[in-house]
């Protein structure tokens, strides 16, 4: 009777549920991600979502205490995860949830050799982390993800020391995937197992400058599980990031700066005294004396190890950013692509930005598309498109298949005599030279074009009679002979000929609200805009060579006085409009203020006009 009873039931609740009105219907359905027009749609309240705090279990132990390493993750995702609904996750690795600590920056004026400013731990008051926000949580959580950060080792509450995104950084963001695939270990505060039995085991990670290198080193691991990452002015190479050709080189706007001190700013777990050890063997390591590429660099060079991607790859940058310099991105997007990964790139021409900040609701579209895709499997034609989103000026978007321009084609132009000497055709012959100014900056160097200077020597095309697109790495070669305590060569690419140029990516006044869920979280981003001036000229990009590593960046040989060499090196990549009536400038010194170190004043440059050229790659247009 309690069988025939049940069936009864059984059948009298579908008659129930077919009854009831479509809303009623689809409240008692299973909770689901909403999917419509080719992304998630936001159908899950941010305001209630749930907030943990788990302690992943690494395999690693960098602070060599004899325990493995935790790594803290504050995870955000729909309520409805607890009722059986399962999601996919964007994850963002972090040393600066609990901010930065101040620390000296080495000297960058060298009197006998390259020093390092004197370090000891912290003793400041421990600062818990704060997760608000990470990689717009409520823009997606509400959409069906869940959004996890992660503190880096050493970072938060997270046990370890920092290595500059070390192997052993790399292996725990790895094992925080492992984690949502559910082949790694995670634990409560109060020490009780946690799993991730909501996660789908799908992951992106994402996020900005360290934040979107993390994701390429974890990407470089083939770790099962992560799908996709997003990086935006991410490092491919710390090598290109701190060094140049075997030059010590600062990121712009931080000389002084090395692997070693970004190791110690972020070093904010309790008790840093534990990482003394650590932070010295990165000093050792990372050779701030010789500048030689080693296995310290090696470990850190993602672009590298692209062929190990598994995951597709959408990654931004700023031409104008001279922090994470538009190398890394181009010598990322084509090692990608030599390995055959899934790609799409976005050039802006603002600065250390976020693309949210550049082109508001085009990028959470994109962004969203591409989760989407990459998570989901929506297949809503994210990939058919044009590779490349490229900003030719402030606000001006167009696309392409490629980057640099396919059309551009190497153009050699050589070094003629007199200064200002020439720079196009011809068969130059002759000598000049200069004398090392390192504390004159580059600007200062620069700005008088048609005035011979005794601490460089400058070469100028005719006015242009049409425009010309720089679009690539531009190459020089001189035949040289240096005498002096300095082993720089620094080159610059200028365009002279008054115009509007960039001056700044700013702040306003105006707030721009994105998050749209339920109930509507504001979400709110300072507006950001353009602001140009009229300038005589602009530098347009820059290159430097140690003169010791002429052969290779991972071999120091010394020269001898007044022996010519021939030296060759590239400038950084980049992307450029050269207007008609203007001239393009190459200006050759040696020390670069703002980037390279200062070795004491008064080397000697004679550079050998024959067989110098610079080579550009150039279109018209």
């Amino acid at each position: 009777m309690r069988h025939t009873l049940m069936i009864v039931l059984a059948g009298a609740t579908g008659l129930l549920a077919g009854a009831l009105p479509a809303a009623a219907a689809e409240r008692a359905a299973p909770p689901r991600v909403v999917i419509r027009d080719g992304v998630t749609q936001p159908t899950f309240s941010f305001k209630d979502a749930i907030r943990q705090t788990v302690y992943v279990e690494t395999p690693v132990d960098s602070d060599h205490d004899g325990k493995k390493d935790r790594v803290a993750v504050f995870v955000t995702r729909p309520k409805e995860t607890d009722a059986g609904l399962k999601v996919a996750s964007i994850l963002e690795g972090s040393p600066y949830f609990s901010g930065t600590i101040d620390d000296p920056y080495h000297p960058a004026d060298v009197t006998d050799y390259p020093r390092l400013a004197p370090w000891s731990p912290s003793t400041a008051p421990w600062t818990p982390p704060n997760y608000n926000r990470v990689y717009y949580d409520n823009y997606f959580v509400s959409r069906g993800y869940a959004v996890l950060a992660a503190s880096t080792l050493g970072t938060g509450e997270s046990d370890g020391c920092p290595g500059a995104v070390s192997p052993a950084e790399t292996t725990a963001m790895k094992t925080v995937v492992e984690w949502l695939t559910g082949k790694a270990k995670a634990y409560a505060a109060d020490g009780s197992p946690v799993t991730a039995g909501w996660s789908t085991h799908n992951v992106a990670m994402a996020g900005k400058s360290y934040d979107g290198t993390l994701p390429l080193a974890t990407a470089s691991t083939g770790v099962a599980g992560l799908k996709t990452v997003v990086s935006i002015s991410g490092v491919a190479s710390w090598y290109d990031y701190y060094r140049g050709n075997g030059g010590v080189i600062a990121p712009g706007g931080y000389e002084g700066e090395d692997a070693d001190l970004h190791a110690k700013v972020v070093l904010t777990r309790k008790n840093p005294a534990a990482c003394t050890a650590a932070m010295h063997e990165i000093e050792k390591r990372m050779d701030r004396v010789s500048g030689d590429y080693n296995a310290f660099w090696d470990e850190r060079n993602f672009a590298e190890k692209a062929g190990r991607f598994k995951a597709s790859v959408l990654v931004t940058g700023g031409l104008n950013d001279w922090n994470v310099k538009p190398n890394q991105f181009l010598n990322l997007w084509q090692a990608l692509g030599r390995a055959g990964v899934p790609r799409k790139l976005w050039i802006h021409q603002a600065e250390h930005d976020d693309p949210i900040d550049v082109r508001g609701q085009a990028w959470l579209d994109t962004a969203n598309r591409w989760f989407a895709h990459w998570l989901y499997g929506v297949p809503n034609g994210v990939m058919s498109e044009p590779k490349v989103d490229f900003e030719r000026s402030p606000g001006q978007w167009t696309t392409a298949p490629d980057w640099p321009a396919p059309g551009a084609r190497p153009v050699d132009m050589r070094l003629g005599g007199g200064q200002p000497g020439t720079l196009g055709a011809g068969v130059p012959s002759g000598r000049q030279g200069f004398v090392d100014a390192p504390a004159r900056t580059a600007d200062q160097l620069t700005a008088e074009p048609d005035k011979a200077d005794p601490n460089r020597l400058i070469y100028l095309t005719p006015k242009l009679s049409k425009g010309l697109r720089l679009s690539g790495t531009p190459e020089i070669r001189v035949n040289a002979s240096v005498d002096g305590r300095s082993p720089y060569l620094s080159a610059l690419l200028v365009d002279y000929g008054t115009d509007t140029r960039f001056a700044d990516f700013a702040a306003t006044d105006k707030q721009w609200c994105f998050g749209d869920s339920i109930p509507t979280d504001p979400g709110c981003r300072t507006v950001k805009k353009y602001v140009t001036k009229e300038t005589p000229y602009q530098i347009v990009t820059r290159g430097w060579l140690d003169v010791r590593n002429r052969h290779s960046a991972s071999r120091t040989e010394p020269i001898t006085p007044g022996r010519t060499y021939a030296f060759d090196w590239k400038l950084v990549p980049y992307d450029y409009a050269f207007k008609p009536g203007h001239r393009i400038g190459l200006v050759i010194m040696a020390t670069d203020h703002d980037y390279t170190l200062r070795y004491p004043a008064g080397t000697k440059v004679s550079v050998q006009l024959g067989g110098s050229t610079l080579r550009l790659p150039l279109t018209t247009g």
